[in-house]
C-alpha cells in the first residue's frame, strides 16, 4: 500500500461486499453491520497486519470470517429459524433412479481446476453464482466452506437437524455444479 489513506480508501471500497456477505450468513442487519464495522476497524488500526501476501478482499473477508462467527455466539439466544424448504424438489432426472441416486451420466471435464481457481473471472462467476442459490442453501454452503463451521455448531445455530443440513448442502452444491457448468465451463472465458 502507498500510504494510509490510499489503504483506508481501499479498505472503505470494500465494504459493500464485505456488508452482503454478512448479512447472507447472519440474516440480521444490525449484527451484519456490526461485524463488518469491526472488520474494517481492525483493519484500518493495523494496516501493517495487511502483508500484501494475498488480495486485500481475501484478506478482508478472513477476518470478516472470524467477526462473522463471533457475531453467531454472541447471539445464539436470538437465532433466527431457517426454513428447510426452498419451494424446489431435487431434480431427480440427474439420478438413476434403478440404480439407487447414482448419477445418470457423469459430469464432463471441466479440465484442470487449479487453472481456472486462479482466474479472477472464475470467482466473479463463483459469486454470482453463489448469489443465487436460494437462501437457506447458500447461508448454509457459506457457514460450511466459508466460515468452516461444524455440522453441530450450524445446526445448533440453525436449529436445524443435521439431516436437514445435509440435504440443503447437497442441493446448494448441485445447483453451483449446474451454475458453474453454464456459465463458466461451457461458455468461452477469456484467456
Amino acid at each position: 500500500m502507498n500510504d494510509g489513506v490510499d489503504f483506508a480508501a481501499q479498505v472503505e471500497a470494500l465494504r459493500p461486499q464485505l456488508l452482503r456477505f454478512a448479512r447472507s450468513q447472519l440474516r440480521n442487519d444490525a449484527w451484519a453491520e456490526d461485524a463488518v464495522s469491526e472488520t474494517l476497524l481492525a483493519a484500518l488500526e493495523k494496516p501493517h497486519s495487511f502483508a500484501g501476501r494475498s488480495q486485500l478482499k481475501t484478506w478482508l473477508v478472513a477476518v470478516l470470517k472470524n467477526k462473522v462467527v463471533d457475531q453467531l455466539r454472541r447471539h445464539a439466544r436470538e437465532a433466527t429459524v431457517l426454513t428447510t424448504d426452498d419451494g424446489e424438489d431435487l431434480d431427480e432426472s440427474l439420478f438413476d433412479s434403478a440404480a439407487g441416486h447414482h448419477w445418470r451420466a457423469m459430469p464432463p471435464d471441466w479440465g484442470s481446476p487449479e487453472a481456472h481457481l486462479g482466474q479472477r473471472q472464475f470467482f466473479e462467476v463463483l459469486e454470482a453464482c453463489m448469489d443465487h442459490l436460494p437462501p437457506a442453501q447458500g447461508r448454509v454452503f457459506m457457514m460450511r466452506e466459508w466460515l468452516e463451521l461444524s455440522t453441530d455448531e450450524i445446526c445448533k445455530e440453525l436449529q436445524i437437524t443435521a439431516t436437514n443440513l445435509w440435504v440443503l448442502l447437497h442441493r446448494a452444491r448441485l445447483r453451483l455444479r449446474e451454475c458453474l457448468q453454464q456459465r463458466w465451463f461451457n461458455s468461452a472465458q477469456p484467456t
